[in-house]
């Protein structure tokens, strides 16, 4: 394709992408199927180039400013994640030289506001939790939302084992290297194509990030128990499960949404479990969740939020999730976390879990809980329960008895937990 067709195809897709009326992710595949002559390296250049303008709108926008034509021309030129030669062939004499002038700016020299790109409402509370620690802190976070996420696979246990896995991973070109704290997992390089490979179509791999994995090793499932997940989605986390269960007992997939529980077909059929239970129900007080009161082992209560953990993979949140939709969303999480308890009998164990950085989502949801249930519910230390599952060094990844996982700490997306037996 000729430069500057690619380059106008990549401005034509941020017109789509800059509106944030759907999620980024479904408006590139939506692109890519109306456009289907693009090869892997064009579709990688647009793909990851409307992604860098997200994930640096603030920047991008500021710095577009002092340049010519098109909005989406110049943010796409600011942006490009393609050949650099390729891009220089598409541009105009004057183009290349402000593209010169705005790159021999040093960033560090800007507002604060433009170098962290986060709205206030979400940058403040992280600034706060954090502070300005060189290592642990605020900007050590913002430099790692703004990179891209690596790819982490569970090895499905009842299928393979974890060293066999990585053995024929890298025999098919792959490197991939044991993942620091889960026991099931492997992280590649790049992002190869695994569906062609054999042992992925049989499903002894599954994509997934390696703090989900350790969410799902929080419920401490164990054979022959009656499990649920209640916000099972596309059901990630209920495969792991059921592989925690060796294939027993019995494991109900819970979610509103049957268009996601249809994603876990193909998936479930591929893992080789026979123990898993999809329902789709009406609401957080379904019928299905009465008949169940009492009688449940283990419930992960994975919550709707923000997704704000996930911002390397999604950046589009931080400009498409607001204030009102964060306290929506803490309404919602609280509802459905009082109604999960119901199923669990004395003795059972209940963890609650998001993949949001905020406070609002996790302690303070976490906390209201606990103190609304103090009769009922014990808090269990995420600590005891990560050793309990052979997760070491469990200590680096708690706070208090929290698990809470950063991208710039432990590699993975962020992510929350709390657990409560029973009494």
């Amino acid at each position: 394709m000729h430069p500057n067709a690619l380059l106008e195809l990549s401005s034509e897709l941020l017109q789509s992408v800059l509106k944030l009326d759907a999620p980024a992710d479904t408006l590139v595949s939506m692109f890519f199927r109306k456009h289907r002559a693009l090869g892997q390296r064009e579709r990688h250049t647009l793909a990851e180039t409307s992604y860098a303008v997200l994930r640096k709108k603030l920047l991008y926008q500021h710095q577009a400013q002092s340049g010519s034509g098109p909005l989406e021309r110049r943010l796409a030129i600011l942006a490009w994640q393609g050949n650099e030669a390729f891009l220089r062939a598409a541009l105009e004499t004057h183009e290349q030289q402000w593209l010169q002038r705005v790159q021999a700016i040093d960033v560090q020299t800007l507002p604060e506001k433009l170098r962290h790109n986060l709205p206030d409402w979400l940058a403040n509370p992280l600034r706060e939790l954090l502070g300005d620690d060189a290592t642990g802190g605020f900007w050590p976070l913002v430099d790692s939302l703004n990179g891209m996420a690596g790819l982490d696979l569970r090895v499905n246990l009842i299928k393979a084992k974890r060293e066999d896995m990585q053995q024929q991973l890298q025999a098919a070109g792959i490197e991939a290297e044991l993942t620091p704290f889960s026991p099931w997992g492997l992280r590649v390089q790049g992002r190869p194509d695994l569906h062609k490979l054999d042992f992925f179509k049989q499903g002894h791999l599954e994509v997934q990030d390696e703090g989900s994995q350790l969410l799902a090793l929080l419920t401490g499932a164990k054979r022959g128990e009656m499990v649920v997940d209640f916000c099972a989605g596309a059901g990630g986390k209920t495969l792991a499960l059921g592989a925690m269960m060796r294939n027993t007992g019995r494991l109900y997939a819970f979610d509103v949404s049957g268009h996601r529980l249809d994603s876990l077909k193909p998936r479930l059929a591929r893992s080789g479990l026979s123990n898993v239970h999809p329902a789709q129900l009406a609401h957080e007080r379904d019928e299905r969740v009465k008949r169940l009161a009492g009688k449940i082992d283990r419930v992960l209560v994975d919550a709707p939020c923000t997704g704000l953990g996930t911002l390397r993979r999604n950046p589009d949140l931080k400009w498409r999730q607001s204030p009102a939709t964060l306290s929506e969303l803490q309404d919602k999480q609280n509802a459905i976390l009082a109604s999960a308890a119901r199923l669990l009998k004395p003795g059972g164990r209940l963890v609650y879990a998001t993949c949001s950085l905020l406070p609002a989502e996790n302690e303070r949801v976490a906390e209201a809980f606990t103190e609304a249930n103090t009769a009922d519910f014990e808090v269990l230390p995420v600590a005891d329960l990560l050793q309990q599952a052979q997760v070491d060094p469990a200590h680096t990844l708690v706070q208090g008895p929290y698990l809470r996982l950063w991208p710039h700490l432990h590699g993975t997306d962020g992510f929350f937990a709390a657990a409560w037996q029973r009494r």
